[in-house]
């Protein structure tokens, strides 16, 4: 009987760490399954994404030799050379000044034909249509398509100048008004995805907010700022983040429209690191570049996060 009551209590005393083992293992059971289906994902991450930034990191602190390779370790050279470098300053300013250009325009515009696709009536369809239809078109075909519109000798817009009188415009050889012209076909190619997600965000917003609103004596605009903007605008900061990053990390239609000319109006700062990397075989300082240009990314975002994601309204 004393082996019987012994085996009994140690028993009794294991039972309670099996059944902490129990829960334990489906804890672990169930991250291992996970990892098991984000492992396509981690691996893409890992080796098109984590894996260049920190070689990024690490090339900006190597000079190299003609072909890309680090030959001698300088620090933190290469970023105090691009302090020093007016240059990069220059470019920075560049880029900062097409973010501002394009990206309230691109939401503004397209919160307008939003709002005008939103109306029920008799063909918005075909509307919906016409706006969207530049998703379809690559950076590379409309920045083809404004190269011709903007022609100082045959293009359209010219022409139009001429049949008003105006003085004809050189669009992308002045250096006054070629981060316009880019910007502006920047905007005509971005218009049609911005549309339809704030189309989209609208379409989310229950009609009982509109018939509250149309009972206390709303009209359409009283409307318009106290139901579509408040509830829209958890849309609208997705886009201003979005956009505020794909402005500064353009590249196709300065190198298809201006090639970073005239006298570098256009010069951006990824044009600046192409130009350094492929051109002079500056790998190091291109690099050190690239992390400049991540950090203010990062540090934008993070602002835009935390200040301006205070005035969106969730519902």
């Amino acid at each position: 009987m004393t082996m019987l009551e012994s085996a009994a209590e140690v028993a009794g005393r294991m039972r309670p760490s099996i059944r902490l083992a129990g829960p334990r293992w489906r804890a672990v059971r169930n991250f291992l399954l996970a990892m098991l289906f984000l492992s396509p994902s981690l691996v893409i991450f890992l080796t098109f994404v984590f894996t260049p930034l920190v070689r990024t990191f690490w090339l900006s602190t190597y000079a190299t030799n003609p072909i890309g390779r680090p030959t001698v370790f300088v620090g933190l050279d290469q970023y105090l050379r691009l302090i020093q470098t007016p240059d990069f300053a220059y470019s920075l300013r560049v880029s900062l000044l097409f973010a501002l250009y394009t990206v309230p325009t691109t939401i503004l515009v397209g919160l307008v034909l939003a709002t005008l696709g939103n109306m029920r009536l008799r063909g918005i369809a075909l509307f919906r249509i016409c706006f969207s239809f530049t998703i379809a078109v690559s950076g590379a075909t409309a920045s083809l398509i404004f190269l011709y519109l903007y022609h100082p000798a045959t293009g359209p817009l010219n022409y139009f100048l001429d049949l008003l009188r105006l003085p004809r415009v050189n669009w992308l050889t002045d250096a006054s008004t070629a981060l316009m012209a880019v910007s502006l076909t920047t905007v005509w190619l971005q218009i049609g995805l911005n549309t339809i997600i704030l189309l989209a965000g609208m379409q989310g917003i229950s009609d009982e907010f509109y018939e509250a609103a149309k009972i206390d004596g709303a009209g359409f605009w009283a409307s318009f700022r106290h139901v579509t903007l408040p509830l829209l605008s958890p849309t609208m900061f997705f886009l201003l983040v979005m956009d505020t990053l794909a402005a500064l990390q353009a590249f196709t239609q300065f190198q298809v429209m201006t090639k970073g000319g005239p006298m570098s109006s256009t010069t951006v700062v990824v044009y600046s690191i192409y130009r350094e990397f492929y051109f002079n075989g500056q790998y190091g300082y291109a690099a050190a570049q690239s992390v400049v240009l991540f950090f203010i990314m990062l540090v934008l975002t993070t602002i835009q996060f935390g200040v301006l994601e205070r005035r969106v309204f969730y519902q």
